[in-house]
């Protein structure tokens, strides 16, 4: 914002400069010009002053040069008919015997950037790309890139292209390196710089020569080329090797993204490389710089996610420091609970023990929750540890002690009894909407092992009135409904109370339907209440699976050295999994039959959604992944929601409906339901695709939930499926109550076992829907062969 008194400011500075006696005088008009550029920088508009500061710049003097430059480059867009006064200047400038002055001028007269001086640009760029000065060419060739960017849809002579090309052998190595950027930009429609044979081992071998940001600058260009032998392939690694170890950590950096995306095929290579790279990361993770320590150790949970072991001798090194800012502390937390085994649990949960009592809240809480994912694998250890930080009655730490224990339950249904027994008093100090959700939901399951739970809900109750969470209130609604199915006569009272207030008196309409929908169950009595709302969340055969296999290095390679791990480090991964699931891309039309034992797809027979007008064609390729990871309790969200979704609409809403589909499909699998668990579950991950909770071999109704994510032509979606197959003696069953005889029953494929395939997709993709189920057929009919194969040879 301009200063009150600027124009008398702009007045005083136009007398000075148009005063003889101040021209006369270098250093006082050098002064002046000074004031010029320091009222500039004060915001003062000091345009008025464009033609007294055309006139200063024809002097011998550099600095004065210097000044102008800024000057003029400022303000040249607001006055280009007056820019043109400089034209002159500045090309006798560009022939000056001083390569300094020579290099000042090419330079300025770029960033002039005022289309109409772009004829005059040329030819000077032209010469100083032959310039004897290196300063000169480093100008003139990053100052044709700027000429491209001002004019993006013209075309750069071939000559000059030419020209950039043969500059990349200058004895100048930044000249070498600002033909790469150059290049780069000139031909990005293009794919870039093209790098070849001669140009790879030209770059690699002045590599020391660069500094440490052209160092990086080749690193990243080499990604593009691929040897093409094996022999060049290790010539190459044996060039990097210096730098795979280099004190700067952007160089290290640089190069192992190199030597991984050079190694696809080796993993070996991979591996030793990541292993001789543990020192600069760790060194890296102790700098004074606070974004190189992040980069760190977010690029550290990069590697641990195809390396678990990688850094497990070395936990120690990711202990928080007192004065680490919390956004670091949490990183920390993440990568030591992905290095927990049996020899340092103990010393990892005493560490994170004390972090729970940060001053930080936020960094307390992370603390808490990285104990509750350890507590999966060491629950009694971590139960203990939780159980004593309720004692410190602290709001923040007992809201998140409480959530960690509902995440803990849902996955170790074992440690409820301990939970159950540690909720006594919780009420009493939470205070905010998260905890007592977490609250209410734990007396909601588990409310008849709690002998204070009805007591604990009346306080609730009684509050109602003055409670502003929405979440609050639903969930105290369905916890004193569940309450009331196994302990009626203590919640009876409270729960009348509850119903007539959120129905007769509750603003939100969500709560108001919501206690309607209860109030209208309990007049179908108790018997249909208890069945609705007293049912187990899964059945009794199921069992949740939390591990996932390590993730192949090629998955993350291209994304080492960016950014991306900065973003995806936020997402917090199960420990058991020791990181995130792979990838696998699928060529449909010749990869499949290979990875599945050439096993053929049969003809898959429409089921129930037959009708909704798919017209699958095979997609080219598809990849498939597991993450993000979906949690348990997100996915039966999912299936619920999309369950109740699909029953609600008909054929011609679904057929319509952009952003979901369901399909359901039988699929001939004689042996399936009869395999063990592990030999599907194995199976199922070969693939990419997480069984989260099966039903035992043998046991009919047989399940399998699942999911996967599919990635196809840039367009990622989620699936989840439900594989069910009832048994041959229940469709006898129902024979024989519809009044047939089993000769009479209609098998319409024989006397094999059919499963039945139900997917939901969202959003919608029929092609990469239709791969899908090609690949899951595929798994499903070698497991079924190889089955039934063991059971014959065993008869």
């Amino acid at each position: 914002m301009p200063y009150l008194g600027s124009e008398d400011t702009v007045r005083e500075l136009r007398r000075a400069l148009s005063n003889p006696n101040i021209q006369s005088d270098p250093l006082r008009y050098r002064n002046s010009i000074l004031k010029v550029i320091r009222a500039m920088s004060q915001g003062v508009d000091v345009s008025g002053l464009f033609s007294e500061m055309v006139k200063a710049c024809a002097t011998v003097d550099i600095v004065q040069k210097k000044l102008v430059y800024v000057f003029l480059c400022s303000y040249a867009s607001l006055n280009p008919e007056l820019s043109l006064l400089v034209i002159n200047t500045l090309m006798k400038d560009c022939q000056d015997p001083n390569p300094m002055v020579r290099s000042l001028a090419l330079r300025n007269m770029i960033n002039l950037r005022l289309p109409s001086l772009v004829e005059y640009v040329q030819q000077p760029l032209t010469a100083g790309l032959r310039d004897r000065a290196a300063c000169v060419r480093r100008v003139a060739v990053l100052g044709w890139a700027k000429l491209h960017n001002l004019q993006p849809r013209s075309e750069i002579d071939g000559a000059v292209v030419n020209e950039l090309y043969g500059l990349l052998r200058d004895p100048d190595p930044v000249v070498m390196v600002n033909c790469l950027r150059a290049l780069d930009e000139i031909l990005k429609e293009e794919g870039g710089v093209a790098i070849n044979k001669p140009i790879t081992h030209h770059l690699l071998n002045r590599l020391e020569e660069l500094d440490v940001w052209g160092q990086c600058e080749v690193l990243r260009v080499l990604q593009r080329y691929r040897p093409q032998a094996e022999n060049e392939l290790f010539d190459i690694l044996s060039l990097l090797d210096a730098s795979l170890v280099s004190p700067h950590p952007s160089v290290m950096a640089a190069t192992l993204s190199l030597f991984l995306v050079l190694c696809p095929d080796l993993p070996a290579v991979s591996i030793a490389a990541l292993e001789r790279v543990c020192g600069p990361l760790l060194a890296a993770c102790g700098s004074v710089s606070r974004e190189t320590r992040f980069a760190a150790l977010c690029h550290i949970q990069l590697l641990l996610r195809s390396l678990p072991g990688l850094m497990g001798a070395h936990y120690k090194r990711f202990f928080c420091g007192y004065a680490e800012p919390a956004y670091i502390k949490q990183r920390k937390m993440q990568v030591l609970v992905e290095l927990v085994n049996d020899d340092n649990v103990a010393m990892l949960l005493d560490e994170l023990k004390g972090y729970c009592t940060d001053v930080n809240t936020d960094t307390a809480q992370a603390a808490i929750s990285a104990i509750g994912r350890i507590g999966r694998s060491y629950s009694d250890k971590c139960l203990e540890i939780l159980t004593g930080l309720l004692g410190l009655k602290q709001e923040h730490i007992t809201s998140a002690v409480v959530q960690t224990m509902r995440d803990l339950v849902w996955v170790c249904p074992q440690c409820s009894d301990t939970v159950c027994s540690a909720l006594e008093g919780c009420e009493e100090t939470l205070q905010d909407s998260q905890g007592r959700q977490a609250l209410l939901w734990l007396l909601a399951v588990y409310g008849e092992r709690v002998s204070s739970a009805p007591y604990t809900l009346e306080g609730f109750i009684d509050g109602v009135r003055s409670e502003a969470s929405l979440g609050v209130k639903m969930e105290l609604l369905t916890t004193a409904m569940r309450l009331f199915v196994c302990r009626p006569a203590e919640t009876q009272d409270m729960l009348g109370r509850l119903l007539h207030y959120c129905i007769e008196e509750e603003t939100d309409m969500c709560v108001r339907d919501q206690a309607l929908l209860y109030y209208r169950l309990l007049h179908c009595g108790m018997e249909e209440t208890r069945k609705v709302l007293g049912g187990r969340r899964s059945e009794l055969s199921l069992g949740v699976l939390i591990g996932r296999p390590a993730e192949p290095i090629s998955q993350w390679a291209y994304s080492f050295n960016t950014l991306e791990p900065l973003k995806q480090g936020g997402v917090e991964t199960e420990p058991t999994s020791r990181g995130s699931p792979q990838h696998v891309t699928f060529d449909l039309n010749n990869d499949l039959s290979d990875t599945l034992n050439g096993s053929q797809i049969e003809e898959v027979h429409s089921g129930s959604d037959a009708s909704c007008g798919f017209s699958f064609s095979s997609p080219d390729v598809l990849s498939l992944s597991l993450s993000p990871a979906l949690s348990p309790q997100e996915f039966e969200r999912l299936w619920t929601q999309q369950l109740d979704w699909h029953a609600e609409k008909g054929a011609e809403e679904l057929e319509e409906e952009e952003d979901y589909v369901c399909l359901e499909e039988h699929i001939r699998c004689p042996a399936i339901p009869h395999c063990s668990p592990q030999s599907l579950q194995a199976a199922m991950q070969l693939v990419n695709i997480q069984t989260l909770a099966f039903t035992s071999a043998h046991t009919t109704p047989w399940r399998v939930y699942l999911y996967t994510h599919t990635q196809q032509a840039a367009r990622s979606t989620l699936i989840v499926g439900e594989l069910l197959y009832v048994g041959q003696e229940d469709e006898d069953v129902a024979g024989e109550e519809a009044g047939l005889s089993a000769g009479e029953l209609v098998r319409p494929h024989g006397p094999e076992e059919e499963v039945k395939v139900t997917l939901k997709q969202q959003p919608r993709d029929d092609k990469a829907l239709k791969g899908f189920l090609s690949i899951l057929t595929a798994v499903l009919h070698t497991l079924s062969s190889e089955s039934n194969s063991t059971r014959t040879q065993k008869h």
